[in-house]
């Protein structure tokens, strides 16, 4: 039996490329995914692709070498053909298409999981897409269960296989769900069964428990994980090893976190984004909550450094919650 593929999912305004970066030098992932590269009606400079996946200017791999695939979102065939050829010239090794984004905005310009309304446009899409790519580039398509509802579900998994996918990540919500729990997996396991080509579950994965969980009711071996993952940077490691993690092997990774991504942006803009990410690690962390309310005030990166180094002494080994909420 093969060992399973764990994915760090494409997480607009979260899992940038520092993110990407920080979560890959410490989580053994296959491959992640790119933030989305817009595609409406034109096509692009290097420049956007470089902006939303640096990689391509480093291999298209992070700093501990994991490959990095780019996604493109957008509904004109024609248009992401050319954007995906383009994608390839500059390094993309893989191109994933995204018809799952449940932004408003992205969802009113036709792109996004609006599109799972009419699986002949997925197909068409998809099959575009496979038809500009070298052979030897693989073409992938990230899906949710459907727009407002699953109805369609099937449809569009068989039109992104009948179009020459190599495999179909499924989110188990719909648009309209949004990232409410739960994530319906035995819904997933519906559309494996349907399709030959290899499917990868997606969504509510927090912890270990949550992975076994939805592979025994999606029936995939293959997770794709996306928020849990910020949450708990270890979560990789512990689903491959049995591995855990405490507050203190934490902290080291946020101060190389604010050292990378400083200067990336405006001092507020980069001292929010540590707050962001601390945000999430207080689902498991109660010392990260802590660490939050001593710096959300702070708005130089610079000065938030001296207490991520107090957190470990003055917290020491504390073992983390159980709560998921």
């Amino acid at each position: 039996m093969r060992p399973m593929k764990l994915i760090l999912a494409p997480m607009e305004g979260l899992a940038d490329f520092w993110v990407r970066q920080a979560l890959t030098d410490v989580g053994d992932f296959d491959w992640c995914v790119s933030e989305f590269v817009r595609v409406s009606g034109q096509l692009l400079p290097p420049r956007v692709f470089y902006r939303w996946c640096p990689e391509l200017k480093n291999g298209a791999r992070t700093r501990a070498g994991i490959p990095v695939h780019l996604q493109l979102l957008g509904s004109d065939p024609s248009c992401m053909a050319d954007n995906a050829m383009r994608a390839v010239t500059l390094g993309a090794p893989a191109i994933d298409l995204n018809f799952g984004c449940p932004a408003k905005t992205v969802n009113r310009h036709r792109g996004g999981a609006v599109l799972l309304d009419e699986p002949e446009l997925v197909h068409a899409v998809t099959a575009a897409v496979r038809r500009a790519v070298p052979a030897q580039v693989t073409v992938s398509v990230k899906m949710r269960l459907g727009n407002q509802d699953d109805a369609l579900a099937l449809d569009n998994a068989i039109a992104v296989q009948e179009a020459g996918a190599a495999w179909l990540t499924v989110h188990g919500r719909t648009k309209r769900q949004g990232y409410r729990p739960p994530a319906w997996w035995d819904r997933i396991g519906a559309i494996r069964e349907t399709v030959s080509i290899p499917v990868i579950a997606n969504g509510e994965i927090w912890t270990v428990e949550d992975a076994r969980r939805c592979q025994r009711e999606s029936g995939c071996a293959d997770l794709m994980l996306g928020r849990g993952a910020v949450a708990n940077p270890w979560l990789v490691r512990a689903l491959r090893t049995g591995q855990a993690c405490e507050w203190q092997d934490i902290v080291p990774v946020l101060e190389q976190f604010v050292g990378d991504v400083i200067g990336s942006g405006t001092d507020a803009q980069v001292a929010g984004r540590v707050k962001q990410w601390l945000s999430y690690l207080r689902r498991r962390w109660p010392q990260a909550g802590a660490l939050l309310e001593q710096v959300k005030r702070v708005n130089q990166p610079e000065a938030m450094l001296p207490y991520l180094r107090q957190a470990v002494e003055l917290q020491g080994r504390a073992e983390p919650t159980t709560e998921k909420a």
